[in-house]
């Protein structure tokens, strides 16, 4: 018997455009009263500066309304599980992108302002269902917003390891959506119903192929916490590190997802 195919996660895109927004003030919060010093610190990121990361964050909503500006593709040809692999391949342009803007942008403040301005102007502007032409493929202006979620969980606890005193803390909505997509990747990488994978309170999803587990304790099953999963599908931590400081519960022949992570970094 072929495997049961699987639905397709949906997002309630009103819940999500508020997701984003309210982790964004949390952000922007957070940096405005950095000093020079401050941004001139290094990251976890390579080379980049705080300055650099803040100007990134920016360019996270600024994406939305400069890919409005493009034609619109004539049909769908993408899905949200094939964004963190395309992103990934964008990534030494988008990291170059963000030092030039950093290094031309005297108040970083006000270039988030500007990020949220033309954000929120293109979500006033355009439909949901409006086709972008992303790195991942014509994607609907919703779905896309969804990935806006991913950018600003991540970076900003990129942030809070370079600067531990902020604090920042995550927006519910903003750590749930960005904790499915990643989920919801894992599994259409690793097509199958052998492993399940436990992100409590956000997502449960099976994966790996093997041997289909239909009733009871399933036999491979892996359970983390929201922020362990995103640092593994995006590279902040490896498989190993989280298995020794009991971030991660593994068991089962087929628990050990080191082979499948990061999904993107």
């Amino acid at each position: 018997m072929p495997p049961a195919k699987k639905r397709t996660r949906t997002y309630d895109p009103a819940k999500t455009r508020a997701a984003v927004l309210a982790q964004y003030a949390l952000v922007r919060q957070a940096v405005g009263g950095l000093s020079p010093e401050q941004l001139a610190l290094p990251t976890r990121l390579g080379d980049w500066r705080v300055r650099d990361l803040v100007a990134h964050i920016g360019m996270a909503l600024s994406a939305v309304g400069l890919l409005c500006d493009r034609p619109e593709p004539t049909r769908r040809g993408g899905a949200l599980s094939d964004w963190p692999s395309a992103v990934a391949v964008d990534a030494p342009a988008i990291a170059a992108r963000a030092r030039e803007l950093a290094e031309g942008t005297p108040d970083p403040g006000a270039q988030l302002d500007e990020a949220e301005r033309r954000f929120t102007a293109a979500l006033a502007e355009h439909p949901g269902s409006r086709l972008l032409d992303t790195s991942a493929g014509a994607l609907p202006l919703a779905d896309y917003v969804v990935t806006r979620t991913v950018e600003l969980v991540v970076h900003t606890d990129d942030l809070n390891a370079a600067l531990p005193a902020l604090e920042i803390p995550y927006d519910r909505g903003a750590l749930g959506a960005a904790t499915r997509l990643l989920a919801d990747t894992l599994a259409a990488r690793a097509l199958g119903a052998s492993t399940e994978v436990r992100i409590p309170p956000y997502a449960v999803v099976q994966c790996v192929e093997g041997p289909r587990h239909t009733r009871g304790t399933p036999p491979n099953v892996v359970e983390t916490d929201p922020l362990t999963w995103i640092r593994l599908a995006t590279g902040r931590t490896d498989w190993d590190t989280a298995l020794t400081d009991a971030r991660v519960a593994a068991s089962g022949e087929r628990a050990d997802l080191s082979g499948l992570l990061p999904l993107m970094s």
